[in-house]
């Protein structure tokens, strides 16, 4: 590196030894800083140090200096992050099933790099006590990308979908035959990325699992199904299709006990309307999607909760229950 080269790099490189090796509880004196330069090649006295100080104070870095044992310590005092933030968003990178164990650890390496090294060691501690399923599918990031960009841009998009065999392969739906979608909306439900776009040979808008979508590729072809797609509120989309399984969308109406109260307003919400009955228990309407998924949500909600219309939701918990008996009969 050329005399001229480190003049105009020293600067950079002085701000990229405070973030990475100082923090609030971990400062460098003005010696370890010089010495950290010259392990970059670049040799510096302390007078352009505290010239680089100020520069980087007037761009806009926190740099502050505390004296111990006769000796002045510098440090960043405050980042875009703070460590608390950093933690929640290394929880969520971490938990996220539609992110692959791989990719995750490469994002939460890049936030690492937010803090100091000193810091990110609690980062990389909080990452090593979780051990969560994750999807299996690295093509995840480049298809949600795909799938934006075909919004964007107003096309539509065709791709292959696939289910896990027993063998833990994928197994191509219908074939491997190409589906056709017009892409309206991405939806994070259930901790998995859903995309929500109308099929044209079916009239309706259906979802899939963007980490079981293969070969995404954006046609020149207009999207289509805007007039069926305005009909839906995402939001209570998501509360109505449980695990994003399709069925008849029917308006049920449901009597519980008051102490299932907070479990139906978690899952659908405070603007649920709830009609008092008897001082112990009230009645409510709400709109789901008819599937086995609902009717097992609410088998697992035990005695208390019960449909008591219409008659074919009726009809369908009976034939779940029926179903319950003959397949654990003695």
């Amino acid at each position: 590196m050329t005399d001229a080269s480190a003049k105009k790099l020293k600067i950079l490189y002085v701000a990229k030894i405070l973030q990475q090796e100082t923090d609030e509880n971990h400062g460098l004196t003005m010696g370890e800083i010089i010495e950290k330069l010259s392990a970059y090649g670049i040799s510096a006295e302390r007078k352009s140090i505290y010239m680089d100080f100020d520069e980087l104070r007037r761009f806009g870095m926190d740099i502050a200096m505390q004296k111990k044992d006769k000796h002045c310590y510098y440090y960043l005092v405050s980042r875009d992050f703070e460590i608390a933030e950093l933690k929640l968003l290394v929880d969520a990178v971490q938990s996220a099933k539609f992110i692959t164990e791989r990719k995750s650890s490469r994002l939460i390496k890049k936030l690492e790099n937010l803090v100091s090294i000193h810091e990110a060691k609690f980062l990389h501690r909080q990452v090593m006590i979780t051990g969560r399923i994750k999807t299996m599918n690295e093509s995840i990031y480049y298809n949600v990308d795909a799938l934006q960009n075909a919004i964007l841009e107003d096309r539509q998009v065709t791709f292959q979908y696939f289910n896990w065999n027993v063998k833990k392969e994928q197994e191509l739906r219908h074939g491997g035959a190409r589906y056709k979608i017009s892409p309206w909306g991405l939806l994070w439900d259930d901790e998995y990325y859903y995309l929500l776009g109308y099929d044209a040979n079916s009239g309706i808008i259906k979802n899939f699992r963007v980490d079981k979508m293969l070969h995404i590729f954006r046609t020149s072809d207009p999207r289509e199904g805007a007039e069926e797609y305005k009909k839906i509120d995402p939001v209570k989309y998501s509360k109505s299709v449980f695990g994003m399984f399709g069925g008849d969308m029917t308006e049920v109406t449901l009597e519980a006990k008051n102490s299932m109260a907070g479990i139906l307003v978690d899952r659908f919400g405070r603007d649920i309307i709830m009609i008092p009955k008897d001082g112990e228990s009230f009645t409510c309407t709400v709109r789901v999607a008819l599937s086995g998924q609902f009717y097992g949500w609410l088998t697992a909600l035990g005695k208390d909760i019960r449909i008591i219309a219409p008659e074919t939701a009726v009809d369908g918990m009976r034939a779940v229950a029926q179903r319950l008996t003959e397949q654990y009969r003695p």
